[in-house]
């Protein structure tokens, strides 16, 4: 340190790990607050107005959100099996495995509005738990699909779970893995 100086000189690295711990600061805080309204919006929104009467919105709006959800994770995949040191992909693969589950809770619950389609699926909470269920290959059998729509959808579920949140998961396990690492690798600070 020269002399006459009274603040330590700070490293470029030390304002950039400041920086980015801010940058990520602010996506938790974000994602958590969008996972927020995302679940308000889920008991909030009139979702019985997506059953049998407006099945002609209700399908195409599941299915685009379904899609939307995979095509987003999939990009995040991408970006763990990429290595790309700037994605965030930890915070945003599991805010999208959340939002895929109120997806599916939000289908089946417009779903259990149409008669003889499921028994014992009555409100939304019961909804969110047959996904939570059925995502967890648990299979409780308190709530039970029996219309071939709400069959279909719990097959759809199934898949969806195996291809799009199993390599979700493995690659929120594999950043996870990595950021463990690069910690341990670290110099502990002077």
């Amino acid at each position: 340190m020269p002399e006459g100086s009274e603040q330590p000189h700070r490293p470029a690295r030390s304002r950039e790990a400041k920086a980015t711990a801010s940058a990520v600061h602010r996506l938790r805080i974000g994602a958590g607050a969008l996972l927020l309204a995302c679940g308000t919006a889920y008991f909030l929104l009139p979702l019985e107005g997506l059953g049998a009467d407006r099945a002609w919105l209700g399908w195409p709006l599941f299915v685009l959100c379904l899609a939307l959800v995979a095509a987003l994770l999939l990009r995040h995949v991408r970006d763990v099996v990429l290595e790309k040191p700037q994605a965030r992909s930890g915070i945003m693969i599991t805010l999208l495995m959340c939002l895929a589950v109120l997806v599916f809770s939000s289908g089946y619950y417009a779903l259990a509005q149409q008669p003889g389609q499921f028994t014992g699926l009555h409100t939304r909470v019961d909804a969110l738990y047959f996904t939570v269920v059925t995502l967890a290959t648990v299979g409780y059998g308190d709530i039970t699909p029996r219309g071939q729509e709400a069959r279909l959808v719990t097959v759809v579920q199934i898949v969806y779970t195996f291809v799009f949140l199993t390599a979700a998961a493995t690659a929120l396990s594999r950043r996870m893995h990595t950021v463990v690492a690069e910690r341990e690798r670290r110099p502990p600070p002077s």
